[in-house]
C-alpha cells in the first residue's frame, strides 16, 4: 500500500493492536508510525475482507543498496554480510485486528505467508523474525527459524524482542512441504501478491547473481 489514507488506516490498526496488548503507551493521534515506515526499501502489505482492513505487516528489503531496517538498529550484527552482497528480509509490525481475534478468524497463517512469499519473490538469503518469547515456538515449528541473538529492548515497545533467523533457500522446501498454504495457491488466484519492483533500492544477493552468470 502506498496511498496516504491506506497507510493511515494501517497505522491506526497497529495502534489498536499494540495498545490492546499493552505494548505501547497511548497517544492523542491514535496511530503507530515511525521513520522506518517511510524508507525507500519499505513495503506495507495489508489483508482486507469486504473492504475491511483485518491485518498488516511491514517489510524491509535489505541489500548492499540499502541496509536500513528497524531490526538492524537493535541487532546491528545482522548487517555484517552486506559488503559480500548478502540480502535480508526484515518483517515487522505484524498485526491482526482485535475483533478478528475475538471471532477466532485464523489470519496468522495468511499474514505470515506474506513475508514468506516476499522472501521467495525477492530471493533473499536471510529472513528475520524479531519476536516476543511467546511467539518463538510458532516460528521455529512452522517456518524453520532458529534463535540468533539474545533478547534486547526494542524502540517503542514495552517487552524485549528475541531475534530468530532462517536461511530461506535451505528451509523453503521443508516449509512448503509442512505448510503448503505458505506458497502459491493455484486454486486461489486472489491470494497472489503483487510485490513491486525495487530496482535501485534492492539488489538480489551476490550468490544469485553469480549463479545467473
Amino acid at each position: 500500500m502506498t496511498d496516504d489514507r491506506d497507510l493511515e488506516d494501517i497505522y491506526r490498526l497497529r495502534y489498536d493492536c499494540y495498545r490492546a496488548e499493552g505494548s505501547i503507551a497511548a497517544n492523542a493521534q491514535g496511530i503507530m508510525h515511525d521513520a522506518y515506515d517511510d524508507t525507500a526499501n519499505c513495503l506495507h502489505i495489508a489483508v482486507e475482507t469486504n473492504g475491511k482492513l483485518l491485518a498488516a505487516v511491514r517489510l524491509h528489503l535489505m541489500s548492499e543498496l540499502s541496509a536500513v531496517s528497524p531490526t538492524a538498529e537493535v541487532f546491528p550484527e545482522i548487517t555484517s554480510g552486506f559488503g559480500q552482497g548478502k540480502t535480508v528480509l526484515d518483517p515487522t509490525r505484524f498485526v491482526i485486528d482485535p475483533s478478528a481475534r475475538k471471532q477466532r478468524v485464523s489470519l496468522h497463517f495468511l499474514v505470515l505467508r506474506i513475508p514468506f512469499m516476499a522472501a521467495l519473490f525477492y530471493d533473499v538469503d536471510l529472513a528475520l523474525a524479531p519476536v516476543r518469547s511467546e511467539h518463538m515456538a510458532f516460528y521455529r515449528r512452522y517456518l524453520g527459524y532458529a534463535p540468533m541473538l539474545d533478547p534486547r529492548s526494542y524502540p517503542g515497545l514495552a517487552k524485549p524482542i528475541h531475534l530468530l533467523t532462517t536461511n530461506v533457500r535451505e528451509q523453503r522446501a521443508a516449509v512448503l512441504s509442512r505448510t503448503p498454504v505458505f506458497g502459491p495457491i493455484a486454486d486461489m488466484p486472489q491470494s497472489d501478491i503483487a510485490f513491486p519492483d525495487l530496482a535501485g533500492v534492492y539488489v538480489p544477493s551476490q550468490d544469485r547473481r553469480t549463479a545467473a552468470a
